[in-house]
């Protein structure tokens, strides 16, 4: 039957898109060569689910072939109202899971997970031909029951076995604190629905405690709706582009600065990294590229982009990436993620890619701590010092000893 559709579709496609067809016929020939000339008589429904899953992943990280019986388990979770989590944001990088980010407070980080850890395993399936769907529904389930993971460190060649124990969590709260007399400092982890909200109430208080100044802290943010990015952009910007979202089948749609929703005209700075993802580069791109604050960090991980769930014929389903986030200079935010005007490296920024990053072993500095190089040079800009956009090294605690 795959046979005489291939080939029925190939002579009709013959006045159309003949590159489309002589690809099926191509992979109907690879299927025929497996069915005649395999060493033994092959699983077909084996075989197809591995090359629909390897044609999804080729794509990019995010879009992904759920089978029927992976799409059954997402629906019984679903169905069902499991909301226990382990708190993570995942990737596909090196040909498994990675771990882009990692929620405070969660099961994931009271375990010891980190950004840039490879999830070599969960519940006892390798992740080298998972998707990061599968990957998903595996770790999601009720609260308080647990999962095993196989972590490979950066650096590291063992894996090391780690129980993660599924809980309920809540959306993690916009942090607000006050650093000198004028500077306010926000932390945000998350970008899902109400952000907006909170942070335009503490640009509120900050203005009744006299606050001039405003660092802007995106690091470690992975998870929530670009949407909700462009309401909190928008409470800083006067004029300009937000963004915009484009698709093959999605006409173009642009985020443009509403003057009457800025509230904050103050100077501020904008703090990122690699585990920075998703919403939080669509934030960071349009208060950089508006030239509405210096943005400072590494250049953040690159996945900016829509999902959607399609349902298929035989109970199974696709996870299909359908548009695009752009920056208001009209760069596709997954190509390159977001680049910092200003780029500061720390201990904690290992998915750069970067050989020369601190060991994996050094501790990450606490936020909004006078050790932190990237906030401190943040708090200098805004007092007035030089921006330099030459890269500036942390130097782990150990190696100024080992100098001293």
């Amino acid at each position: 039957m795959v046979l005489v559709y291939v080939a029925a579709s190939y002579v009709m496609g013959k006045t159309g898109e003949d590159k489309t067809y002589r690809s099926l016929s191509v992979f109907s020939e690879v299927l025929q060569h497996i069915q005649q000339d395999y060493v033994e008589e092959p699983n077909l429904q084996l075989v197809t689910s591995g090359a629909l899953h390897g044609l999804l992943e080729s794509l990019d990280p995010l879009s992904s072939y759920l089978s029927p019986r992976e799409y059954a388990e997402y629906k019984r979770k679903v169905q069902n109202g499991s909301k226990g989590e382990v708190g993570v944001v995942l990737s596909k990088r090196f040909g498994y899971i990675i771990v882009v980010a990692v929620l405070p407070d969660s099961p994931a980080q009271k375990a010891g997970l980190r950004p840039a850890d490879i999830l070599e395993g969960i519940g006892g399936f390798t992740t080298r031909e998972m998707s990061v769907g599968q990957a998903q529904i595996l770790l999601a389930g009720d609260a308080g029951s647990g999962i095993k993971v196989s972590v490979v460190r950066r650096g590291r060649t063992e894996a090391q076995e780690i129980e993660l124990v599924r809980a309920q969590l809540s959306a993690p709260k916009v942090m607000g604190e006050k650093l000198e007399a004028d500077v306010g400092y926000l932390r945000m982890v998350t970008l899902e629905a109400g952000k907006a909200n909170e942070v335009r109430e503490k640009l509120a208080q900050f203005e009744k405690q006299g606050i001039q100044k405003l660092v802007l802290d995106l690091r470690d943010n992975a998870k929530g709706d670009p949407k909700e990015a462009v309401a909190v952009a928008r409470l800083f910007l006067t004029s300009g582009m937000v963004g915009a979202l484009k698709g093959q089948t999605m006409a173009r749609e642009e985020f443009a600065a509403e003057p009457a929703k800025a509230v904050w005209k103050h100077p501020m700075t904008v703090l990122i990294n690699s585990s920075t993802s998703g919403a939080a580069e669509v934030l960071a791109a349009a208060i950089g590229e508006n030239k509405r604050g210096e943005v400072v960090g590494t250049r953040t991980y690159g996945s900016a982009s829509e999902q959607k769930l399609i349902e298929l014929d035989g109970d199974s389903a696709l996870v299909l990436t359908v548009a695009l986030y752009y920056t208001p200079s009209g760069k596709a935010i997954p190509d390159d993620g977001v680049k910092p005007t200003v780029e500061v490296r720390t201990a904690s920024d290992a998915l750069d890619g970067d050989t020369d990053a601190p060991e994996a072993d050094q501790p990450a500095v606490r936020p909004a701590s006078p050790e932190d190089p990237v906030l401190r040079k943040a708090i200098e800009i805004l007092k007035g010092g030089a921006a330099k956009t030459q890269a500036l090294r942390a130097v782990p605690a150990r190696r100024l000893a080992e100098a001293a």
